[in-house]
Formats: structure tokens, sequence, C-alpha cells
């Protein structure tokens, strides 16, 4: 295995477990945020997925929030 493979494979776990991109791209070197998106978007193709879940968690919790105060 070469040392880019590894350093694919840390940069992949990483986006995977949900570490901020933000992050990962500090630890990778990268001199921005994009280069780690576009290199490693591939890995979080859940992002959209999930975001929609939080979204619909938080505004269940809103209009349960404003029926109990009613």
């Amino acid at each position: 295995m070469r040392f880019h493979d590894l350093r694919h494979t840390h940069a992949s776990q990483m986006l995977s477990a949900g570490v901020h991109p933000k992050v990962a791209s500090e630890r990778l070197g990268h001199s921005s945020i994009g280069i780690t998106l576009d290199l490693y978007s591939h890995v979080m193709p859940g992002m959209q997925a999930d975001a929609a879940e939080q979204v619909d968690v938080a505004l269940q919790a809103a209009i349960s929030s404003e029926r109990k105060a009613k």
C-alpha cells in the first residue's frame, strides 16, 4: 500500500465518520476546504439525506412544542 492510499483512506474514514470537512481539510494540509470536498465528496453521499432528516426532526419538535403551548 502506498502512502497516498493511506492518506486517502484516512480522509475517507474521517469524512464518513462525520468529521467536519474543514477539520479534515486542515488535517490533510489542503489549502482550502474546496479541495477536500472536490476530492472526497464521493464518500459523503448520505449528507443530503442526513440534512433533510435533521431538518425534519427539528420541524417536528417545533410543531410538537407549538401544539403543547396551545
